[in-house]
């Protein structure tokens, strides 16, 4: 099992202005599986990603990552849990400007301390699977949206996490481009990725082998594509 999510609660300022925002979520995810978290917007469905990308804790319950408490781990430990075993593909790509798309690709190995010569030709080969070993050098000003987004995906793939997150990871893209990154999630998971996905999308949703709606913070229905 990579996570375990029990009886998770969060409610912001509890000691001033609580403002609840998830309700008793329960939920458990199997390695290699492909998993789409569907809601509308203010639903809580980014609340809850943040918890399972250990972005954030939870204000009541027990959360499990492999086995581990994550509830109990400091900040700096959480970092570095955080950096090894979960990869984030985000809306808005998150690149930095001014660097290339290998550099960007290299940056979560560099964090890691692996060497340059190693995490350059380990980025080089992630770059090359997302279909852009023509595109390292380029700067991210200089590609497409669909592009951007798989070297974001490289980036989040380069250090093998146990956990694939992505947040709304077409929203940014026109339908062609949308559909090609998510042919490409589709690929990674024929390989064993784990996949969590979060969308307001039913048909980016059907893409994901189980499907869970979040509706005021609840979990209320869960179905199989």
């Amino acid at each position: 099992m990579i996570a375990e999510l029990k009886h998770i609660c969060k409610t912001y300022n509890p000691d001033t202005f609580p403002v609840p925002v998830l309700h008793d979520i329960s939920l458990s995810v199997s390695e290699g599986e492909y998993l789409a978290i569907m809601g509308p917007s203010g639903s809580g469905k980014s609340t809850l990603m943040n918890i399972i990308g250990c972005l954030d804790k939870p204000t009541e319950g027990t959360y499990l990552f492999q086995g581990e408490e994550v509830n109990s781990m400091n900040d700096n430990r959480l970092s570095e849990f955080r950096a090894k075993k979960i990869g984030f593909v985000f809306q808005t790509f998150e690149l930095l400007k001014e660097e290339t798309a290998l550099f960007n690709v290299m940056l979560p190995l560099s964090y890691a301390g692996v060497e340059y010569k190693d995490r350059k030709e380990i980025a080089e080969r992630a770059l090359e699977r997302v279909g852009l070993g023509d595109r390292m050098k380029f700067l991210p000003g200089q590609l497409s949206g669909g592009q951007k987004q798989r070297v974001a995906i490289a980036r989040a793939i380069v250090n093998s996490p146990a956990l694939l997150l992505a947040d709304e990871p077409t929203g940014a893209l026109d339908q062609k481009s949308g559909w090609q990154i998510m042919e490409l999630f589709d690929e990674l998971h024929a390989d064993g990725a784990t996949i969590i996905m979060i969308t307001h999308d039913p048909n980016i949703a059907k893409r994901a082998e189980r499907t869970v709606r979040i509706i005021d913070g609840s979990l209320t229905e869960e179905e199989e594509s």
